[in-house]
């Protein structure tokens, strides 16, 4: 999730259509598109295979500390606390960041290639093993803890976490094990104007189910299985429905700049930052905010930092800022974090796959995208589809992929374009075999009912 520093206040919003002009700002001229990639881990201690607390001389601040001193990053503090950090200035903008439950997160700086994040996520791991190694710390990524409750977890001292968690149970029946127990992998992309955005809208939310059936890794839950391909997923579809889901409105005639602003204007508020606090404001509404008329701050108008703090509350299966995030897939080994964003750039940056691609979804019904996210978290590529399974449809959106990213040309120094990053998607598509069914095979198999060997087989 973003960190929010103490800094001068923006602009003040004034009217409905400024949000509407926002969002149009962040079209982006084709030449100039990029992908960013974030992915989150879990944090162990290597001898007890325990979750990791925020304080003491091996904790998460001192891993921090540890990227500081060996690898040049800076931090950025709330109050006396580390809570991200941050390149020099100057350098590529990735930061570092932490997710409730300690999760340790890159957020990748935009780059121009799939070659270009790869390089970028097997430095980040690199300095993650420099840094955690010496405090006998590893790094491992599933969609859900596999072995550790909620209990064992604690909170990583960001003020904005302590809302959510206050607020989530009221909302939802899994929220806070979002929070805690859950990583993934995203891919976020440029759209150059409001009807290019719409269309890659639609494509990635229909298609996003396939993203989760090919990604999925967590089929434990307390070390055992729980019924599940993907835990992740359906943690979210259990966590808030007013600021979560597959957007049926973004299929419906007239959807543009304007829809995406009335539906933010409606998703809860969590809180309002000022002066460096967080001010709990969960439940309350944005639209009153922007009439003067929120509760403890009436006759005050929201600047665009709470604007875009509020954005940052909203977790559909796409997410719509001054980009797009793609955001359907479980945390996964570096093989995996590469995958992704050659996934989506392969379906939606070249214009001939994205053509293929919305020739494949556009006859699809809402109720049948529904399903597909409704049935994807239990079945992954065995859920059935249109007297088929995910696992035909998988190919397909494969063999578009490929074809996009053979179109793009874009050569690493030994010649290979994108396409090598999809290979370990095309072997799961053609076995059938996910990351959780491989685990849960060796789980009763070679693993004799354990899941502490998974941490080794999900290293990073």
């Amino acid at each position: 999730m973003s960190t929010r520093q103490n800094t001068e206040p923006s602009a003040p919003i004034t009217s409905r259509d400024e949000l509407v002009a926002w969002f149009e700002e962040g079209g982006t001229p084709r030449a100039e598109w990029r992908i960013g990639t974030e992915h989150e881990k879990f944090v162990f201690r290597q001898d007890t295979f325990e979750p990791v607390a925020y304080g003491g001389d091996k904790g998460i601040a001192a891993l921090m500390r540890g990227f500081m001193e060996c690898c040049g990053w800076e931090p950025i503090f709330e109050g006396e606390n580390i809570i991200a950090l941050k390149r020099a200035l100057g350098e590529p903008g990735a930061n570092v960041s932490l997710e409730p439950g300690g999760q340790f997160e890159l957020s990748g700086a935009p780059l121009m290639s799939v070659h270009e994040t790869a390089a970028e996520t097997e430095q980040h791991l690199r300095q993650c093993h420099k840094a955690g190694g010496p405090l006998g710390l590893s790094f491992m990524a599933t969609g859900f803890a596999p072995l550790w409750s909620r209990s064992v977890i604690t909170t990583m001292p960001k003020p904005r976490y302590a809302v959510m968690s206050r607020y989530m149970p009221t909302v939802g029946t899994m929220g806070l094990d979002m929070m805690y127990r859950t990583t993934t992998i995203q891919t976020n992309l440029d759209f150059a104007d409001e009807a290019d955005m719409t269309q890659k809208l639609r494509i990635a939310l229909a298609l996003q189910p396939v993203a989760t059936a090919l990604f999925a890794s967590s089929p434990f839950t307390d070390g055992k299985p729980n019924g599940f391909k993907s835990m992740r997923s359906e943690v979210w579809r259990n966590t808030d429905a007013q600021r979560t889901g597959m957007l049926p409105f973004a299929f419906e005639d007239g959807m543009g700049y304007e829809r995406l602003v009335d539906y933010a204007l409606d998703v809860p508020m969590y809180f309002v930052y000022r002066d460096g606090n967080y001010i709990d404001t969960a439940g309350a509404s944005f639209r009153d905010f922007l009439a003067g008329r929120l509760e403890g701050f009436e006759g005050q108008r929201p600047n665009f930092d709470d604007w875009a703090d509020h954005m940052t509350t909203q977790f559909p299966e796409v997410r719509v800022k001054r980009y797009m995030e793609m955001r359907g897939a479980d945390g996964g080994r570096a093989e995996m974090i590469n995958a992704l964003p050659a996934l989506w750039a392969g379906l939606l940056y070249d214009e001939t796959a994205r053509a293929a691609a919305w020739d494949l979804v556009k006859g699809w019904s809402a109720e049948e995208r529904q399903a597909l996210r409704d049935e994807v978290p239990r079945l992954a590529l065995q859920t059935p589809f249109r007297g088929g399974s995910v696992q035909d449809l998988a190919q397909r959106v494969l063999d578009i992929a490929a074809e996009g990213l053979k179109a793009r040309s874009l050569k690493d120094a030994a010649g290979e374009d994108e396409r090598v990053y999809l290979s370990p998607l095309e072997e799961i598509a053609e076995s059938g075999m996910t990351n959780a069914d491989q685990y849960l095979e060796k789980f009763h198999g070679a693993w004799r009912g354990r899941v502490e060997p998974l941490f080794a087989e999900a290293a990073l």
